[in-house]
Order: C-alpha cells, then structure tokens, then sequence
C-alpha cells in the first residue's frame, strides 16, 4: 500500500482524536516500519490493518466507520493533489464511468507497484450506474466515501446502496442514483 495512505491517516488521526491517540496507535501496533512512513514508499496493508483496529478499539468507533470517514478525508488529499482530474470530467457519473480506464491508467504510471481496486461498470446511465468494486483489501466503505465525494464536489447528490458479493467485502456491487437537481 502506498505511504501516502499512510501518512494522511495519522494525519486525519492527529486533527480528530489528537497526537496522543496517533502515538498509541503506532506504539500498540506490531508495525514492521515502526510507523514511519514517506508518501513514496510502500508498506504492508497489515500495517494499516493494526492500525485501524487499534484506532477503533481507543476511540471505540467501529472499524467500518472510521474507513469511511478516512474516506471522505482522503477525498479531500485527492483533489488538492490532483485537482486536474476533477476539471476534466463534467459530471460525477461521467468520472467514476472513467476510473477503471483512465484514472487508474495514470495512477498506473505514476505508481507501477500501486496495487488498486478495479471497478466494473455494469450500468451506466446519464443519472444512475451500476458498479463492481474488487480488492482483496475489502476497503468498500473507503470507496463508498470517495464516490459520495464525487457527488458532493460536483454540487450534486445521490443514493449509494451497496451489496457485498462476499462475506469479506472484497466484492461489493454499488448501486448510485443521482438525485435531482
């Protein structure tokens, strides 16, 4: 997984539970890199396995929940970074339509190790698609986050259902409908 994932979860961490609770994280998890990380680098997603599970156990919030609110934080380290990528699309249909193929296809380049969810666009309609989400990781509630993003950033709204295909979460089927303007 790479670094910057990393690095922007303690960062999350420290602005909404404090350096403390960062510090017990990283001191009460088994980590290989001893919680040092750099964007650039890539390190093991047991790491950020540990790292949740003790976030969640401190804050007792559940582990879903703070993937998906590190989800939403992170949308916001997307478009800061790559803020390009939102000024090409017109709409949040139109670019989640073009992640498989065009977003990740870059992230690709810059990232050649990356190892990234794939999406499957089963349906696509002008206000509603149909979406396969697979990663072995199972981080479905971190992509719920970040296509809610989309909606958002585009001044638009929507229902997002999602259907986990498996027990562990390593499939999941979102079904997006745009609200109205």
């Amino acid at each position: 997984m790479k670094g910057i994932v990393f690095t922007e979860f303690l960062e999350m961490v420290e602005d909404a539970f404090g350096l403390e609770t960062v510090d017990y994280i990283i001191e009460n998890s088994a980590l290989k890199s001893k919680g040092i990380y750099t964007s650039v680098g890539t390190y093991p997603f047991s790491e950020m396995v540990s790292l949740i599970t003790n976030l969640s156990q401190k804050v007792n919030i559940p582990a879903d929940d703070l993937i998906y609110e590190y989800g939403k934080y992170f949308f916001n380290v997307l478009f800061t970074n790559h803020s390009g990528i939102f000024e090409a699309y017109t709409s949040p249909v139109e670019l989640l339509n073009s992640v498989e193929n065009h977003i990740h296809v870059h992230v690709r380049k810059i990232y050649p190790e990356a190892e990234l969810p794939t999406f499957d666009v089963l349906e696509n309609k002008d206000n509603s698609m149909i979406m396969v989400y697979k990663s072995e990781r199972g981080l479905y509630k971190f992509a719920q986050a970040l296509i809610e993003k989309t909606f958002e950033h585009y001044n638009r709204s929507a229902i997002v259902n999602f259907e986990k295909l498996n027990e562990l979460g390593t499939e999941v089927k979102f079904t997006i409908t745009q609200n109205e303007k």
